[in-house]
């Protein structure tokens, strides 16, 4: 189904609400949409030695937060290589060829603090469109996100925790390649065995009630002022359901309400 309108989107759920699902469904029913990963873009700066990535290598691997201002002008470089900013493209880029001539001197610091030199406006049009995984995932994230591209929908993701509780303790995971399993619907044909290579399937460390409850209370108290922030712009749309595919119909629905 084709979008008439650019659509702005984040997905926000707590861990095992099916984020990943809702995703693969929008991008696979609105081909226009394309996903965006904050962390995906952070690697691929790091691998392709880009002035950025060089900066935040070290502390990545630290295991360190990337500061937000780094992470957002990540963003804005990436939109407008694509195209769906109004500003004039930077070096501070991830595929700009001119990073690679030689007869180029780039000093780091003077190419990010750049970066911001020129107002982004986006583009309306329906190729401009993208679901942003991984930021923002704060109020002053999302704050400052706004100057540079509003998000025009944030999805608001719920299933019950006991629902999620139990299906993470049915999961199994073939760690080489990431597919996931699960005992109470989406089994392996062989218990324990990936379904492709034959290999042992594991369980995650992270995939018991304990840890799930603490990192469900962690998601909550930042998560709330992130809602309340997009409900303060209008752009908040909250879903329910017991399973993912109770929440796709109802979010394809809005979506097409809102851009179609």
């Amino acid at each position: 189904m084709l979008l008439r309108k650019a659509a702005r989107v984040i997905l926000v759920g707590a861990p095992g609400v099916g984020k990943g699902t809702q995703s693969e469904r929008l991008l696979q029913r609105f081909p226009q949409l394309t996903a965006i990963s904050s962390g995906d873009l952070l690697r691929s700066n790091v691998k392709n030695r880009t002035p950025l990535g060089i900066k935040v290598e070290s502390t990545m691997k630290a295991g360190g937060l990337v500061p937000d201002d780094l992470i957002l002008r990540l963003i804005q470089n990436e939109l407008s290589q694509r195209g769906w900013l109004n500003t004039k493209p930077n070096l501070l880029t991830l595929c700009s060829s001119d990073l690679h001539q030689p007869d180029i001197s780039i000093d780091d610091d003077a190419l990010i603090s750049a970066a911001h030199l020129v107002q982004p406006q986006p583009k309306a049009d329906p190729s401009a469109s993208f679901l942003l995984d991984g930021f923002p995932r704060t109020a002053g994230q999302a704050e400052s996100l706004d100057n540079i591209l509003p998000i025009n929908l944030a999805v608001s993701l719920h299933t019950p925790v006991d629902v999620i509780l139990e299906r993470i303790s049915g999961r199994w995971v073939h760690e080489p390649s990431g597919r996931v399993y699960n005992t109470g619907f989406n089994a392996p044909k062989v218990p324990g065995i990936d379904d492709i290579t034959g290999e042992p399937l594991v369980r995650r460390a992270d995939d018991n009630e304990e840890i799930y409850r603490e990192r469900f209370r962690k998601f909550e108290e930042t998560s709330r002022p992130l809602l309340d922030h997009y409900a303060n712009k209008g752009v908040l749309w909250e879903v329910s359901g017991m399973c993912s595919d109770d929440i796709t119909p109802k979010l394809f629905a809005e979506f097409e309400k809102r851009f179609c």
